[in-house]
């Protein structure tokens, strides 16, 4: 139940300079006329998760966690949801009633809402670039949707928590090495890269744009990247005539989502998507 008491939320990480989110949750709050709610982002390493929580005052109503805080999160949860234990990822931390704090995922939210809002009905396969706590989110999301088969392309070995997940869920698995991505992209309409931008090497990037002619036409590629869009794969992608989409979507669902969990108001993502979208045109 909300009062006019000041509460207070933020996002931790490390690093956590380039965060949108309190321009996100702050435009929230404006839109619901909170004004009593603010949003902070702290630097916080997972050594530190567990001191920095436990020092919180009873005024703070949630925290959103991104890397590298979204497993050492467990160790801090009083109550964790099903769907954050089965992901294997916490990106949100709720207050209880009681004080203590209940974990939730909305990574898998922000997904599954930005591929419904660019189009994505029943998914044959799809192709998931990385294997780490992002990718987790995905494949829940992609479970959702019906996908009966996912590749995950990786550096060495796929992590094997991700590849279980998968396979609980009901998914076929594939792993092969991101060297191998222009002979996979064909075969799969969906292409999800959960990989920091400067993860694909140059060579890599070099083979996925060499096929002469390369068109693809009836592919999505959604990379989680938003900072310094359009990204090198993305360019490659739009060039071969692919619909491509930023993670600024996902992130914008899955802040929508945190807010709906903190305050029990359903978010305004209209005003939070174009209060990103600006706050990203002025850097």
């Amino acid at each position: 139940m909300l009062t006019v008491e000041t509460r207070r939320a933020a996002v931790l990480g490390s690093p956590i300079g380039h965060s949108l989110s309190p321009v996100l949750h702050e435009a929230a709050y404006r839109a619901l006329g909170l004004t009593h709610w603010s949003f902070e982002a702290h630097e916080v390493a997972a050594v530190a998760l567990r001191g920095f929580v436990a020092a919180l005052g009873p005024e703070w109503a949630g925290l959103s966690l991104t890397m590298p805080l979204k497993e050492a999160a467990f160790e801090v949860a009083d109550e964790v949801s099903d769907l954050a234990r089965e992901v294997g990822a916490i990106n949100t931390l709720v207050r209880r009633p009681d004080g203590g704090w209940r974990g939730d995922n909305t990574d898998v939210y922000g997904v599954s809402q930005a591929l419904r809002e660019a189009g994505v009905g029943s998914v044959a396969s799809s192709l998931v670039l990385g294997s780490g706590a992002t990718a987790r989110a995905v494949v829940a999301a992609l479970a959702a949707l019906g996908c009966p088969k996912v590749t995950f392309a990786v550096r060495s070995v796929a992590r094997p928590q991700t590849v279980q997940q998968a396979r609980r869920a009901g998914l076929e698995v594939e792993v092969v090495e991101l060297t191998q991505l222009a002979r996979l992209v064909a075969d799969n309409p969906l292409v999800i890269s959960t990989l920091p931008a400067n993860v694909l090497s140059a060579d890599a990037l070099a083979d996925l744009a060499h096929p002469s002619g390369w068109r693809l036409p009836d592919h999505l590629l959604l990379d989680v990247v938003y900072s310094g869009w359009p990204s090198p794969l993305a360019r490659i992608f739009q060039k071969a005539g692919a619909d491509v989409m930023s993670g600024f979507e996902m992130l914008v669902h899955q802040a929508a989502e945190q807010v709906h969990l903190m305050t029990g108001l359903l978010a305004p993502v209209e005003q939070m998507r174009a209060a990103g979208l600006a706050a990203m045109g002025s850097r």
